[in-house]
């Protein structure tokens, strides 16, 4: 693991990520991680908080909650660490320096989301500048974080947003901090398209099996997600099939938070959904280039830009 370590030598190509929690990086973006480190890509995470507020699904594991011995942070770092191992990454840090990391912040209106040391709490001028001080050293090309809206709308994934999208603007001005500024030339936001929804749905329900195969049924409530995007508005994929074991490894890693069983990612009762290594995008600055595929994608994130 690198932890604030300069980089002397920097490859041609620079990803860094910026997500909220462990397991979030491999969930949204596995397999494009993987992906460029096979190609010889530098891939920089940066993780905001440790996720000490996560339920905990393994019913051995349960006093590690926040609720019991308020340890799970720790363990989540493990968690975080084996997974990086899985997909070949080995420049992943903590914001925030080595003696303090913010503190996930729960859902909003609960005790945790009001604490001072909660992550939604801290000053975004004061996080951004220390991802700023990471992206002078990384000098990343590219950029993925969520949407303003977090991807589903956990306030520590709308901070993660708020704190890449500034860091990104703050690291280019030369009148800000120490450092040779630098500026990241595209930035994505992680997305679904519906059309990639439709595919991957299974159930355990033979009934809502025949919907899913026959009528192409998804709940409405599972298209309404704000991470569920019309087709249209999608505007890059990441073809990642061959790095798909590297993912499912990665996801099997954070084992406190996830129910992974085979390709089936659990997240009801009786609703799964297959995990794929294709992931998508929405470009919110830089150029398009191709190659492009049939629908006008974009399949390399890092097209145009110079190296």
């Amino acid at each position: 693991m690198i932890h604030n370590e300069r980089m002397t030598e920097l490859p041609a190509r620079r990803l860094l990520l910026v997500h909220a929690h462990p397991d979030d990086e491999t969930i949204n973006n596995g397999a494009t991680m993987a992906g460029y480190v096979a190609q010889g890509a530098a891939v920089t995470l940066v993780t905001c908080t440790r996720g000490e507020e996560g339920e905990v699904l393994v019913p051995s594991l349960a006093h590690l909650a926040a609720s019991q011995e308020n340890t799970l942070g720790t363990y989540r770092e493990g968690e975080l660490a084996a997974a990086m191992a899985e997909l070949g990454v080995i420049d992943f840090q903590f914001l925030g320096s080595p003696s303090h990391k913010y503190r996930d912040s729960g859902m909003m209106g609960t005790p945790p989301n009001e604490a001072p040391e909660s992550f939604w709490q801290v000053d975004l001028e004061q996080a951004a500048m220390e991802l700023v001080e990471i992206i002078r050293d990384r000098k990343p090309q590219v950029l993925i974080s969520y949407d303003d809206f977090g991807g589903y709308g956990h306030p520590d994934h709308i901070k993660a947003h708020k704190v890449a999208m500034r860091a990104a603007e703050l690291a280019a001005d030369p009148r800000v901090g120490v450092g040779e500024p630098w500026e990241i030339s595209k930035i994505y936001w992680s997305a679904i398209p519906r059309s990639a929804l439709h595919g991957s749905l299974t159930s355990s329900n033979i009934f809502v099996q025949i919907l899913i195969r026959f009528f192409n049924y998804v709940p409405s409530k599972w298209l309404a997600l704000p991470f569920v995007k019309a087709d249209g508005v999608v505007t890059t994929k990441f073809d990642g099939e061959k790095y798909l074991p590297k993912k499912l490894a990665g996801l099997k890693a954070h084992k406190t938070q996830l129910i992974i069983n085979g390709d089936l990612f659990k997240f009801s009762k009786r609703l799964s959904t297959r995990v794929g290594g294709t992931e998508y995008y929405i470009r919110v600055k830089g150029d398009a280039a191709g190659p492009y595929d049939k629908n006008g994608r974009e399949l390399d994130l890092f097209a145009g830009v110079k190296e």
